[in-house]
C-alpha cells in the first residue's frame, strides 16, 4: 500500500498539483471577496438595480434557488451536492459538436438550472429566427395568464331570431366531430354531444323547430393570416386563417397532420356541428334548416348547451409535442384575451412579450413577429430562451411547471421521437428533453437535461443561414445535447 501511495505521489501529474495548489487557492480567495464587492459598490454588476438600504433585492421568484424538482418518470432524484460542469471543460465539448457542414452559425447557451450561472455561451445574447423555439415563450406566457387549469368552452346560445341557435365559439381548437371524449385531448369536447345537449335544451323550452344554426367567430379580430407568413407554407398546411373554434387544430382528420388544411375552420366546424344537429333532431322530432350563416350572439342571449375543452395544461403539452403552429397561434390570442387585449395577432405578440417581461427576462433585442415561429421576422437570442426554460424547470411559479412534461423526449416521444437513434446520438435519447425547431435554413433546440453527475442543466441552440440547410445540421445539434446529457465536464 506504501509503495502504491509513493508512486502515485512521484507522479507528474502530483508534482503539477503540488505546484499550482497556492495560486488555485489565490485565485479562490480574490473571486470570493471581489464578487461580494463588486456588488456593493456596483449594484449593476447583478444585472439589477439598487436596493433601499436593508431591503432585499427584487428577485424573480424563478431565479431564486428552487427547493425542490420533480422530474420525470425515469430520472433519479437531483443531488444538491451534484458537482457543476467547469465551464472551459464544458465549452471544449460543446465547441467540437456544435458546428455547421456548410455556410451559417449556431449560438448557444447552457446555464446551472439552480443558479442561473451561465457556464457556455455561445454569443448567447444574439437575436436569431427561433423558429419553432418560439412556442416556449408562447406556452410560458399562456400558463401564467390564464392558468393550467382553466378550459375554453364552445356555446350553443339562443339567437335573436325564433328557433336560431348560434354556435359560439370560445377558442377550443381542438374539437372532435363525435361525442365527447374525457380522456382525450384532441375531441375532448365532441360536437356531437353538444348538438344532443342543444336539442335536449331546446325540447325543454318547447321549440318545435325548424332549427336555423348560425356562427358566431367573432372572439378574435384583424386578420386572419399574419402578414409575415410565407403563402408557399400556409398552402403547404403549415398553418392556415385562425378562428377561435375548429375541428382537429383545424385538420380534415385528426390522424393526418401534414397537408393543406381548411380555409375556412370555424365554417367546418358550424357545418359539422348542423349535420350532428340534423341528425339528433331528427330523432327528436326537430327539423333543421340547411345551411349556416354568421351572425354574433345576443349578448344576453340563454346558453342553451356547452362543452369545455381539455385543460390548458393538455393543450400545451399538445403544442409542444407536436409543435402544430395553428394551436400555438390561437393560445396566443387567448393570452392575449385573458389579458384583456384584442384577439389578433398584434394582441398576441404583445401578450406574450409582456409576459416574458414580467417574468423578469431581458427582453433586449426581442422582436415577435409571430408566437408560432413559423415568421422569420421573430429574433430571439439562446440567452432567453435558456431562461424561459429555467422559468419552467424552477418551480418557483408552480403555473409554468404545467409545461415541463410537455419538452419531447429524445428518441422516444414528439418531435423528437425519431431522433437519437444511431450510434452517435443514442447516448442522449431518453435523457434530452426540448422543443425542436425547424424552417429551411433554421434549426433549433432548446430544454433541459440532468447530467451524468446529477446536475440540472437548462440549454439553448440556435442555428441560422444553415447549409445545407437545417435538416443538414440536425446531427450537430443532437450530439451537442447529447454531450451535455454525458457530461461530468470536470
Amino acid at each position: 500500500m506504501k509503495r502504491m501511495m509513493s508512486r502515485a505521489a512521484r507522479h507528474p501529474w502530483f508534482a503539477t498539483i503540488g505546484r499550482q495548489l497556492p495560486m488555485v487557492l489565490l485565485a479562490i480567495l480574490i473571486v470570493a471577496l471581489a464578487v461580494p464587492a463588486a456588488m456593493l459598490v456596483a449594484p449593476a454588476f447583478t444585472g439589477r438595480g439598487a436596493s433601499p438600504e436593508g431591503a432585499a433585492p427584487a428577485v424573480p421568484a424563478w431565479q431564486q434557488v428552487p427547493r425542490d424538482l420533480s422530474l420525470p418518470q425515469g430520472i433519479s432524484p437531483l443531488k444538491d451536492s451534484a458537482p457543476v460542469p467547469w465551464p472551459d471543460t464544458l465549452a471544449a465539448r460543446l465547441n467540437a459538436t456544435l458546428k455547421t457542414d456548410g455556410a451559417g452559425s449556431f449560438t448557444g447557451v447552457v446555464q446551472d438550472a439552480a443558479t442561473g450561472q451561465v457556464l457556455f455561451s455561445r454569443n448567447g445574447s444574439d437575436g436569431r429566427v427561433p423558429a419553432s423555439n418560439m412556442k416556449l415563450l408562447t406556452a410560458a406566457a399562456a400558463l401564467r395568464a390564464i392558468g393550467p387549469d382553466q378550459r375554453f368552452s364552445t356555446r350553443v346560445v339562443a339567437g335573436a331570431d325564433e328557433g336560431s341557435v348560434v354556435l359560439t365559439g370560445g377558442g377550443d381548437v381542438l374539437l372532435g366531430a363525435g361525442e365527447s371524449s374525457p380522456d382525450a385531448v384532441m375531441g375532448h369536447a365532441g360536437l356531437a354531444t353538444l348538438a344532443r345537449l342543444t336539442i335536449a335544451s331546446l325540447q325543454e323550452s318547447g321549440i318545435k323547430g325548424p332549427v336555423q344554426v348560425r356562427l358566431d367567430d367573432s372572439l378574435f379580430t384583424g386578420p386572419a393570416l399574419n402578414p409575415t407568413w410565407s403563402p408557399e407554407d400556409v398552402a403547404a398546411g403549415e398553418t392556415a386563417p385562425l378562428f377561435p373554434l375548429a375541428l382537429n387544430s383545424a385538420r380534415y382528420d385528426p390522424a393526418v397532420t401534414t397537408g393543406p388544411r381548411p380555409q375556412d375552420a370555424a365554417m367546418g366546424a358550424a357545418e359539422a356541428f348542423s349535420a350532428q344537429l340534423t341528425a339528433v333532431g331528427a330523432a327528436a322530432g326537430l327539423s333543421v334548416t340547411p345551411g349556416v350563416e354568421r351572425a354574433k350572439a345576443p349578448e344576453s342571449g340563454k346558453v342553451l348547451a356547452e362543452v369545455p375543452s381539455a385543460t390548458l395544461r393538455q393543450q400545451v403539452d399538445l403544442m409542444l409535442q407536436t409543435s402544430d403552429n395553428y394551436l400555438a397561434e390561437v393560445v396566443g390570442r387567448m393570452t392575449a384575451v385573458a389579458m384583456g387585449q384584442p384577439g389578433s395577432n398584434d394582441g398576441a405578440t404583445a401578450a406574450v412579450y409582456k409576459q416574458v417581461q414580467d417574468l423578469g427576462i431581458p427582453t433586449d433585442g426581442l422582436l415577435m413577429a409571430d408566437v408560432s415561429g413559423l415568421s422569420l421576422g421573430n429574433q430571439v437570442s439562446a440567452g432567453q430562451l435558456s431562461e424561459v426554460v429555467r422559468a419552467v424547470t424552477s418551480g418557483a411559479e408552480p403555473s409554468l411547471r404545467a409545461a415541463i412534461g410537455g419538452f419531447p423526449v429524445a428518441g422516444l416521444t414528439g418531435t423528437l421521437g425519431s431522433r437519437y437513434t444511431d450510434a452517435s446520438t443514442e447516448g442522449g435519447a431518453g435523457l434530452v428533453r426540448a422543443k425542436t425547431g425547424t424552417l429551411n435554413s433554421v434549426i433549433a433546440l432548446s430544454g433541459y437535461v440532468v447530467d451524468a453527475d446529477g446536475r440540472l442543466l437548462v440549454f439553448s441552440f440556435i442555428g441560422n443561414g444553415l447549409e445545407p440547410g437545417a435538416a443538414g445540421n440536425r446531427t450537430a445539434l443532437d450530439l451537442t445535447a447529447s454531450a451535455l446529457a454525458s457530461c461530468g465536464c470536470r
